[in-house]
Order: C-alpha cells, then structure tokens, then sequence
C-alpha cells in the first residue's frame, strides 16, 4: 500500500472534530513521507520506499485507536468547555436582567410556594452542569494519561441531553406556571432568549458529536 492509499483509509477509519483529524492525519502522512524519502536515499525506488514505510507505520487497525482517542478527547474538551462557560454565563446573565427588570411586586408576592425551591433548583443544576464540564475538560487535559477518554466524553452528551429538556421545563414553569406569568418585558427578554437558544444549540451540538464519537470508538 502507498502513502497515499494508507492515509486515506486512516482517514476513513478515524471519527471526530474534523480540524482535529486533519491535523492528525496531516502528521501521520508527514511522519510517513520523511520516512520514505529516508528509504529513497538510501536507494529504494519510491513505490517501495513508500511500501516500506507504511509498514514500519503500522496497520490501520493498529494505529487508528491511538489517534481516535485522541479525536474522542478533543470533542470531549470542546463541549466541556463550552460548558464551564456558556452555562454559568447564562445564569449570570437571567439573573442580572431580572435585577435590572424586577417583577411587579405584587405579582412577585403571589408567588406559589413551590416557585423560590424550584428557583434554586434551576439554578443548581444549571451551576452543576458547568461545573462538571470544567472537571471533565481537566480530565480530558491533564487528566487524561490516567482516564479513558470515551467514557468521559460520552458521560457528557449523556449530561447534556439529560439537563437541557430538564432545564427547559423548568424555565418554562417558572415563566409560565404560575396565575401571573413571570416574564421580562419584550425589549431585554428577546436578546436574552437567542443567546440562550443558540448556547442551547450549540451543547446540543456538541453533546450529539461526543455522544456519536464514544459510540463508534473503542478508545
């Protein structure tokens, strides 16, 4: 096989962010070429050096896992991050525009009993999910030489899938189950719902990646 036909069945065998597993597979044809062209000087025609340094390389089968676990591993630190930062700077920022909007204090005081536990639950597992992308993305870094990268990775599609329709209903019945629907005026509510739409789109999407990587991968 030359380099050529190797790389491009490494590229098939491989599954993840696609700038990272450019790059990965870049090197691999790099490392592949630097080898043949030692075997050409040494006086090996190029169809045979490049045969014999695909060889030293290694099979598919062989090489693909260590470079698919690092693919499994990128995702994982793409979508842990997007966590640790879009969650607690959604939060953060419902929570600054209902100071600078406050309820009618009326409407604020007919509040059912269960609105400020539910509140605080909202805001806990929202807090809680940020949190565990910031563990997770030490783990999938530092963390890594000791960790399985898959199980990490896929625990965070699965958080991500879990918390956001947990996360939804519960926004939407603080908002909407009460006898006086709690909502910010139209000016401050819009923007602040398509940042929150598109945070939203974005975990899914990469909470769908993760989950598609770790299914496929035995790293």
């Amino acid at each position: 096989m030359l380099i050529d036909d190797y790389v491009a069945d490494l590229g098939r065998a491989l599954s993840g962010p696609a700038g990272a597993k450019r790059d990965l597979v870049v090197e691999a044809r790099d490392s592949l070429v630097d080898t043949a062209d030692a075997l050409e000087d040494e006086g090996l025609d190029r169809a045979e050096a490049e045969r014999r340094a695909v060889e030293e390389f290694g099979p598919v089968t062989v090489v693909a896992p260590g470079y698919q676990a690092e693919l499994t591993a990128c995702a994982g630190r793409r979508l842990g991050m997007l966590l640790f930062i879009s969650v607690p700077v959604t939060v953060l920022m419902w929570s600054v525009l209902w100071r600078l909007y406050p309820a009618d204090p009326v409407s604020w005081a007919r509040q059912p009993a269960w609105y400020h536990p539910v509140s605080r639950l909202l805001d806990v597992l929202q807090l809680g999910t940020g949190l565990y992308g910031g563990l997770a993305l030490f783990a999938l870094g530092r963390g890594v030489r000791w960790l399985r990268p898959r199980p990490v990775t896929r625990s965070l599609g699965v958080l991500v899938w879990t918390m956001l329709p947990v996360t939804f209903a519960l926004s939407l019945l603080l908002s909407h189950g009460t006898s006086a629907p709690n909502t910010l005026g139209f000016l401050p509510s819009v923007p602040a719902n398509l940042v929150t739409v598109a945070l939203w789109g974005m975990q899914m999407y990469g909470a769908t990646r993760c989950l598609r990587i770790s299914r496929t991968t035995t790293a």
